[in-house]
């Protein structure tokens, strides 16, 4: 190598440590925060609050800029980008948590959970370890929170699991362990981008997908899929995390009240969502969207369509541990309530 060369190396490193020197002396954390939940949105606004708040109280040390409505690419994309240091934190669904963790998925069972007060009981007591297992893959969870109950929305009416299996069901792209899930129930599944979900709607390529209420209402998905299956399939989760590299380049003072600021914009939202969850339902009838209201026969089978699958799903779907936990748990809430009402 000549003496230009190494002089040329040299003068490039030496640019580079100042720009970060100098970015540190600044005693500026920036926070790139990624989600595809739409601008605007309960969610979104959520994001907005604890971007305010973090900026409050740091004093401006903290400053997180928020990119919704997929513009940085869907859940998968962003927790690659987060490990890249693209993006620093993210707002996910459980299929956004379950890349980071599989553990997550135990939350998402189909048909394990039935109540908001079930999933709080559940959610609640497994939590620590969610977070630990996924702090020790570099993110740390700053809150958890609520998309609705997840149903099925298609063009023509569904009521038992078989109507479903008819129809060419959407399932999100970049998110194989959903996939393998509902061939595992005999389901015609088309992985696609969340972003083509209108568009595959409206060319035929999909006749069905599930979604929470709401989401169906803001994109106007259930227009073109106007007849919802009135079975709850599964609470959906989700929560917001940042990478652990960033999170240290906070001052350790900081920290505890940009998480209880946090935490309490996750606690805010959820109880929000449960109560927009059902108008959106009653605002999307009134606007032509027909609910199938199915007998206690025909969830049975939904039921046992779903109960089939567990033992396959054990380890496979979601860690053997947690997928015992989540089910033990479930099961004291029960009987604990059981016993209540008598």
């Amino acid at each position: 190598m000549n003496g230009r060369r190494v002089w040329f190396l040299v003068a490039l490193a030496t640019l580079a440590a100042g720009g970060a020197v100098s970015t540190l002396a600044q005693g500026v954390v920036q926070i790139r925060m990624a989600t595809v939940v739409p601008q605007g949105s309960l969610w979104d606004e959520s994001l907005q609050y604890i971007r305010q708040e973090w900026g409050r109280i740091s004093g401006g040390s903290v400053h997180v800029s928020i990119y919704a409505g997929g513009t940085q690419g869907d859940e998968a994309e962003t927790v690659r980008k987060v490990n890249r240091g693209q993006l620093q934190a993210v707002a996910l669904s459980s299929v956004g948590l379950s890349r980071i963790d599989s553990g997550v998925a135990c939350l998402q069972l189909p048909l394990l959970i039935d109540s908001y007060a079930e999933l709080d009981y559940v959610r609640d007591r497994v939590a620590a370890a969610l977070e630990q297992r996924m702090e020790a893959k570099g993110f740390k969870v700053l809150n958890w929170a609520d998309g609705g109950w997840v149903y099925a929305f298609a063009r023509s009416p569904v009521r038992t699991p078989d109507d479903l299996r008819a129809r060419k069901l959407f399932t999100s792209a970049g998110d194989p362990e959903s996939e393998r899930l509902y061939k595992r129930f005999g389901f015609r599944v088309v992985p696609l981008s969340l972003s083509d979900l209108v568009t595959s709607l409206q060319t035929g390529m999909i006749d069905a997908f599930t979604s929470v209420p709401l989401f169906a209402l803001l994109n106007e998905s259930y227009k073109l899929a106007p007849h919802m299956t009135d079975v709850r399939w599964a609470p959906l989760v989700g929560g917001t995390v940042i990478s652990v590299r960033t999170w240290e380049l906070i001052p350790l003072a900081s920290r505890a009240p940009l998480v209880a600021a946090a935490r309490s914009a996750g606690d805010r939202l959820r109880a929000d969502i449960r109560k927009m969850d059902a108008d959106a339902v009653k605002q999307m009838e009134s606007r032509g969207l027909k609910v199938a209201v199915v007998d206690a026969a025909t969830r049975a089978q939904w039921q046992k369509t779903a109960e089939d699958a567990y033992p396959a799903l054990r380890g496979e779907y979601c860690p053997a541990d947690l997928f015992d936990e989540v089910l033990r748990l479930r099961d004291a809430y029960r009987k604990q309530a059981g016993a209540g009402a008598r």
